[in-house]
């Protein structure tokens, strides 16, 4: 392609944190190739998590169900036609996002594994199969970048806010921590494909830490399970999209399972603790946190090698002998006093 500039679309059509771990890319792409035009293609929802990126020159959605599938189909490849992409790195390369990205006339298209559509449409693609250890699913998805020469280990997250939103952050800062106390922000609920702490084990943790006046509990669910509901010391999130975000990064610390408020937090630079298990598709080798201070948490090996149901959403990590919380309220305390700094 000579000197032609590139002109790079990045498809990441997930879910929140998926989107997030693929935040990397077009920072080290604009570092490799500074004249490059880049592009994401995320949903509708996802999409402020790209807003106001430096790196980032457009921003495209696709969002279809099935009773616009084939409409959105054909407007999204005239729309990227328009664009005149010369490369295309499918981080979800579903056949539907295959065959537009084809049909969008992009010369270098990259995906995820060997189907059959891949190599009928001339995709290149990337295979996690060779790596004898798991990875960050955000070195994963720079393997894509790495595709067309971009080099680089650098794999932190980042969500950029712009100046009126760091001064919601500071109101928000000002709500929750009126006396200068350590907040910490409760994420009770997932999107059953992780492993969790029971609702009962998360209003027990709260209780133990509110015994501390030092420490002020957030919780951000927008639907908190009932059990932590209506605490009286605690305060309650009712906000989303880039609001939710500005709330975070109000935060000392955040709490949840892996799920997607744990990587907004932290390419927001906010510590977290996260709740994990031992299976592979559930691991902390492969969705940690990336960018923060991450501190994450397994049960014991026996409990996942007894207890394992190997249905993530029925797995309850505080179930005897599974996670202690109250060792777990004592580092947190710990933390809150040394404010990170051990």
């Amino acid at each position: 392609m000579g000197n032609k500039q590139k002109r790079i679309l990045i498809v990441r059509t997930d879910r929140v944190g998926d989107v997030i771990l693929s935040t990397p890319i077009p920072r080290e792409i604009k570092k490799q190739f500074p004249d490059s035009f880049v592009a994401v293609l995320v949903r509708d929802y996802t999409k402020a998590i790209y807003k106001n990126n430096p790196n980032v020159d457009l921003i495209l959605t696709d969002d279809y169900d099935d009773t616009n599938k084939k409409e959105t189909f054909w407007k999204l490849v005239k729309e990227l036609k328009k664009h005149q992409f010369t490369h295309a790195l499918n981080l979800r390369p579903t056949e539907r996002l295959n065959w537009m990205l084809f049909l969008a006339r992009i010369p270098f298209r990259v995906g995820v594994g060997h189907k059959f559509y891949q190599y009928i449409s001339f995709t290149k693609s990337v295979s996690r199969k060779k790596y004898k250890f798991l990875k960050s699913e955000a070195d994963y998805c720079m393997d894509l970048a790495r595709k067309i020469g971009v080099k680089t280990n650098n794999i932190s997250t980042e969500i950029h806010l712009t100046d009126d939103e760091k001064e919601k952050v500071k109101s928000y800062r000002q709500v929750f921590s009126p006396n200068n106390e350590f907040v910490v922000g409760i994420h009770t609920t997932h999107g059953k494909s992780t492993p969790n702490i029971s609702p009962n084990g998360y209003r027990k943790l709260i209780k133990i830490l509110l015994f501390n006046k030092n420490i002020k509990i957030v919780v951000t669910d927008l639907e908190p399970v009932n059990e932590v509901k209506n605490i009286s010391e605690v305060e309650y999130i009712s906000k989303s999209g880039r609001d939710f975000f500005c709330e975070i990064a109000a935060f000392d610390l955040l709490i949840s399972s892996s799920t997607g408020p744990s990587h907004i937090a932290a390419a927001l630079k906010i510590p977290t603790l996260t709740f994990f298990c031992t299976l592979p598709a559930c691991s902390q080798k492969l969705w940690s946190p990336q960018g923060n201070r991450a501190i994450n948490i397994e049960p014991p090996q026996e409990f996942c090698s007894t207890k394992c149901s190997q249905n993530p959403q029925n797995c309850f990590l505080d179930n005897e002998g599974g996670i202690d919380l109250e060792k777990i309220a004592e580092k947190i305390l710990q933390l809150s006093k040394n404010n990170f700094s051990e």
